[in-house]
């Protein structure tokens, strides 16, 4: 069982209340309080990535997938990736990982309405 911490916090009387309103237990609502608002921040700097990838990312879309993948175990390989699975994408320097079947005028729409901004599920994102 993981080690817990003992941390103080404070609050305003009026949100303590709403806790006691809704759970008996107030450690166990601020735990998952914090789990949740930490996962949200994860996803959030992860949309930032993708919108604005790290120059690596550049190398690696250069390299190509396939390369990456035969320098790695095949039983590793496998584990890591479902071939069967997602949606091919592309990478477009400056832009980020787009649908791989975009032409130019599909990818300034697709650009143009965000849809990058929220997860993708085909790059496996929640």
């Amino acid at each position: 069982m993981p080690a817990n911490e003992r941390v103080t916090v404070t609050l305003p009387a009026e949100v303590v209340r709403g806790i006691d309103r809704l759970e008996k237990n107030r450690s166990k609502f601020v735990l998952e309080a914090v789990r949740h608002e930490l996962q949200l921040r994860r996803r959030e700097e992860l949309q930032r990535s993708l919108r604005s990838p790290h120059a690596e990312s550049d190398e690696l879309a250069e390299v190509g997938f396939d390369a990456w993948a035969d320098t790695l175990p095949a039983d590793e390989a496998a584990e890591l990736v479902d071939m069967e699975g997602g949606t091919p994408v592309r990478w477009v320097p400056g832009e980020g990982w787009v649908p791989a079947h975009c032409g130019v005028a599909e990818h300034l729409l697709y650009s143009s309405t965000d849809t990058m901004s929220a997860p993708s599920p085909a790059l496996g994102i929640p």
